[in-house]
């Protein structure tokens, strides 16, 4: 038990020795900020949220074992509000925090914001008691209708009974995408019987943005559907497939999703994934590593999933050694999240064309915008 801890000890003592050092490097280094940033006012942010618990949003759902949950709670303070503040001022409060972001950045102009279904049962309606959250598309068009900052992207759980009617009339709204989170909304990506809805998806050049992964942000999550693999029928059918997240949690049959979506990039020329969430602590180094794959970076477009951008979740220095120092302490000093995903993003290698890439993904109504 001695020895114990005296190893413990000394680990500590180096531990906090490091940490002095880190300080020490930090404090004597001049920020520079990295040349591969893009150009001012040039961005779109393909992976934005909002949410409501129904005080100017109608339809907007929380269920209550979600809005019970400590998670709850930590996403309204990333939004940068409370739960009395919205009882206050309404939904819409979230929305503002957001837009004022956007207005704010130096490089980001336009940001996706994201609509969420629910869950449909066998009556093909929707089934509140299954469904954690939903962000109606009627709160996300209007959003968009009125915020130039706002791009709408659309959510329509395809087993309704009226699916392909709602894509249609998403598509007349001028919907960029339609996303899906399967592990919560219930969704076999795999099924045949969504190939109507996947047909319909192609002809009207909408692309399918899809959760790939664990889905770890709920209350409960069937992880199954987080499989890359699942993504082959719709790519297969010709549908743009959006991978989020670079499939950066879980496994399947003791593979690491990461490692099954990457080389489906070779053999799928309509799949595409974007980098939300990527510089959070729990997915250090899976950005870098997918960089040097062949290909992927000339299919990868940027994203943020804000709102979680914030201490310790997200930090320029839990990146160091795979950054130059001086870059890493440019990011950290930006004022604005945005800013800062974007600027530690760069530091960490990814191309000026990556921050580009946003509008060519989108349906026409996004490229129209440019």
């Amino acid at each position: 038990m001695k020895r114990l801890m005296r190893f413990i000890a000394i680990g500590g003592a180096l531990l906090g020795a490091a940490g002095l050092l880190l300080g020490a490097s930090i404090a004597f280094t001049a920020p520079r900020a990295p040349g591969n940033l893009p150009a001012v006012n040039s961005v779109v942010d393909i992976h934005t949220h909002v949410a409501g618990l129904g005080r100017g949003c109608e339809g907007c759902y929380v269920n209550p074992a979600l809005a019970g949950s400590y998670k709850f709670d930590w996403y309204l303070a990333a939004f940068g509000t409370d739960a009395l503040e919205i009882a206050e001022r309404g939904d819409p409060v979230v929305a503002e925090q957001l837009a004022a972001r956007v207005q704010a950045s130096r490089w980001v102009r336009q940001a996706v914001v994201l609509a969420l279904d629910g869950v449909v049962g066998p009556d093909g309606l929707i089934d509140r008691e299954a469904t954690q959250l939903i962000v109606p598309n009627s709160y996300v068009r209007q959003l968009a209708a009125t915020h130039p900052e706002f791009l709408y992207g659309a959510s329509i759980n395809p087993y309704r009974r009226d699916a392909e009617a709602l894509l249609d009339e998403a598509a007349r709204d001028g919907a960029v995408l339609v996303k899906w989170i399967p592990a919560i909304m219930h969704i076999d990506p795999d099924d045949p019987a969504l190939d109507g809805f996947y047909e319909r998806l192609v002809a009207l050049d909408m692309p399918l943005l899809v959760h790939v992964g664990d889905e770890n942000a709920f209350h409960h999550a069937d992880n199954r559907y987080g499989d890359p693999r699942r993504l082959r029928r719709p790519l297969e059918l010709g549908v743009r497939v959006i991978a989020a997240h670079l499939a950066t949690t879980g496994s399947h049959d003791g593979v690491e999703s990461f490692d099954l979506l990457l080389p489906m990039f070779e053999r799928h020329a309509r799949l595409y994934s974007e980098q939300s969430s990527l510089t959070q602590i729990n997915k250090l180094g899976y950005l870098v590593n997918a960089l040097e794959y062949p290909g992927v970076s000339e299919r990868l477009a940027h994203g943020s999933d804000w709102p979680l951008q914030f201490f310790p979740l997200v930090w320029a220095y839990w990146h160091v050694g795979r950054a130059p120092l001086a870059e890493l302490k440019y990011a950290a000093t930006r004022d604005n999240p945005f800013d800062r995903d974007i600027a530690l993003k760069a530091a960490l290698g990814v191309p000026t064309s990556v921050f580009n890439r946003t509008p060519a993904v989108l349906a026409p109504a996004a490229r129209a915008t440019r």
